[in-house]
């Protein structure tokens, strides 16, 4: 027997866990349960990550966390307890699959059009880092990370998911347009990956005008891979075509600890009245059982539910409102005397359970992901973040006095549009100035070369931040400004 670490979660999530393990036990799944303590209560009780170090030990000692929706305190400094745990066990990979739901009504579903996508979300870096400062009074940054090792995790996940999926598209969203260098970077990941794969078609999409055609051809796509803020956008926009978050399972695989949860809310206005719709920890954990080899139990399940929903059973939440609800006990108890009855829609077959044993992993050491160098890494000028309310043509003359032989002023930029050496008057400034300082004939500088040029430059500016402008060979590892 497998043992797992399960996370009841806050507001709905002991009912609608107890619901789903109800359900398991009904179906003698050979699981044990170890009960976690994760959540909003344990914030409260100063915990600042959302888990005790009992929770953390035994997570990471069986491998396994399957987790009820969680809430996070408001107001408190702390980061959300979802979040972190996926971040720090390394679950790279967002898996979420979004299928037409027979008895679930959606525009498509009434139009006829079948929807089954999955969505690949990369779960650590992006803008989730939470890597952000105040540079003056009005101007906020956020770093935004993204990496060639962690892009290689996520869509090599991807493709090899796609495989096993039979998948017939494989397509990456991106913004590479405009995040030429991030962006571009993930894109770039993508198609080197898709060449060990030339057994499914990549194709590539702007994410804008994946979200249109999204809502409007949904049909059309197959597997996705994004980025985590883009990911997680369009998988909510996902779930929207399926019937919103009660219906959307989540699994977070990493080659360490997986976790799988209900990502909807923690629905606190219904909480205790056992009225939650237990759907998408159900689908989740269906995902858990066949991630674990438990591939007979999970499809049984299943058909088990959409047989259900086939029948009109339905919660509150969704479903033909003439027809009476079942509270969230009862729904369990209709899935459960439905085992072993087929939907006649989209039956899961029913395939033999596959020998799958845990890696129990103890680590001592961080794993260092880390891309092999292919050219020589060398620093040809710095980007200055300066602090002025003063007009660009002023901002230029204090810098150009503190050039030397080894930097040129090139261009100053605000808010990433050039406003010298040439611009308009009609920019709108905000009061933090780029100003971007390349070597002199693109020769190699060093740290200390910049860090003089930036003692200079304090005689006439508040710094608020830096960055090394590094070049790979010829290749510049930077963006240019707007209009530059």
């Amino acid at each position: 027997m497998t043992k797992i670490a399960v996370a009841k979660g806050d507001g709905i999530g002991p009912e609608i866990m107890d619901a789903v393990l109800t359900i398991f036990n009904a179906a003698k799944v050979p699981l044990g349960y170890e009960f976690v303590d994760m959540g909003k209560w344990v914030f409260d009780k100063g915990y600042s990550n959302g888990m005790t170090p009992e929770a953390q030990q035994t997570i990471e000692s069986l491998g396994i966390l399957f987790k009820g929706p969680m809430e996070t305190p408001k107001g408190k400094g702390v980061k959300s307890v979802n979040v972190t745990a996926r971040k720090t066990w390394n679950t790279y990979a967002n898996n979420r699959t979004f299928q037409t739901l027979h008895g679930v009504d959606t525009v498509f579903s009434k139009a006829g059009i079948p929807i089954d996508i999955t969505i690949v979300r990369e779960n650590i870096e992006d803008t989730y880092g939470g890597v952000e400062h105040m540079l003056t009074q009005d101007v906020a940054l956020s770093r935004r990370f993204i990496t060639r090792p962690g892009s290689m995790q996520v869509i090599r996940y991807a493709f090899e998911m796609a495989r096993k999926k039979g998948a017939r598209r494989i397509t990456c969203g991106h913004k590479a347009n405009i995040m030429k260098i991030t962006d571009g970077l993930f894109l770039e990941v993508f198609y080197e990956v898709a060449k060990d794969y030339p057994d499914l078609k990549a194709d590539d999409v702007i994410v804008d005008d994946l979200c249109m055609k999204l809502v409007s051809r949904p049909d059309l796509f197959d597997v996705v891979v994004l980025t985590n803020l883009q990911g997680d956008i369009v998988s909510d926009l996902c779930a929207g075509l399926v019937g919103g978050l009660g219906f959307a399972p989540s699994a977070n695989i990493g080659d360490h600890i997986s976790i799988f949860e209900a990502v909807h809310g923690t629905a606190p206005d219904i909480a205790g009245k056992n009225i939650a719709n237990p759907t998408a920890l159900l689908l989740s954990g269906f995902a858990l059982l066949r991630h674990l080899g438990l591939r007979e139990e999970a499809a049984m399940m299943e058909n088990a539910l959409l047989y259900t929903l086939e029948s009109g059973q339905h919660t509150g939440d969704f479903g033909d409102k003439s027809t009476p609800s079942l509270n969230t006990t009862d729904f369990a108890r209709v899935i459960i005397s439905n085992f072993g009855k087929q939907p006649v829609h989209n039956p899961k077959p029913i395939i033999a359970n596959q020998e799958v044993t845990p890696t129990i992993f103890k680590l001592s050491r961080n794993p260092m992901l880390e891309s092999k160098e292919t050219e020589h890494a060398h620093i040809v000028g710095v980007d200055m973040f300066i602090e002025s309310n003063e007009q660009p043509g002023i901002v230029a003359e204090k810098c150009l006095q503190h050039t030397s032989d080894l930097f040129k002023l090139v261009t100053i930029s605000n808010r990433g549009t050039q406003v010298w050496p040439k611009g308009s008057s009609f920019t709108n400034l905000v009061n933090q100035y780029t100003c971007r300082f390349e070597s002199v004939a693109n020769e190699p500088v060093t740290q200390t070369d910049i860090l003089e040029l930036y003692k200079r430059l304090t005689r006439d500016f508040k710094i608020c931040s830096t960055e090394l402008l590094n070049a790979w060979g010829d290749k510049k590892a930077y963006s240019l400004a707007q209009g530059q």
